[in-house]
């Protein structure tokens, strides 16, 4: 059975999408611990990060790379990274904004509005990739 994010990659259940490659998805969490909280995925379906043939792993680090530092940029925070690998069984990497608000295991709920304009904010072009 197909992880909900293997559903979300193969557009059967829709994202706020950050970033896209042929490798990797980076999307905002909609269970956010702090506002920007995204998550980067492998398109390949493993259910944890160490089970990734290097190719794939090497590509979901450069994404988690890559969208860290737009995120800095963007949102002017320290981006802290989280690899859990519980929660969905589909291998993925937290990015969370730190800021003066941020408290651990905390969980908002923004509302659709406030997601669009975190994804907008957050949605990188050509010249950020």
């Amino acid at each position: 059975m197909a992880s909900v994010f293997s559903k979300i990659i193969a557009g059967e259940i829709p994202c706020y999408k950050i970033y896209e490659d042929d490798k990797t998805l980076a999307f905002l969490d909609i269970h956010p611990e702090t506002m920007g909280h995204t998550l980067v995925v492998p398109k390949r379906e493993v259910d944890k990060v160490y089970e990734l043939d290097a190719e794939d792993y090497a590509a979901l680090f450069e994404t988690v790379r890559k969208v860290s530092l737009h995120m800095e940029r963007v949102l002017g925070a320290r981006i802290l990274w989280k690899v859990i690998g519980t929660d969905v069984p589909h291998a993925h990497v937290h990015l969370m904004p730190l800021d003066e608000t941020w408290e651990h295991g905390r969980i908002l709920e923004p509302s659709e509005a406030e997601m669009r304009e975190m994804q907008e904010r957050l949605k990188m072009e050509d010249e950020d990739e």
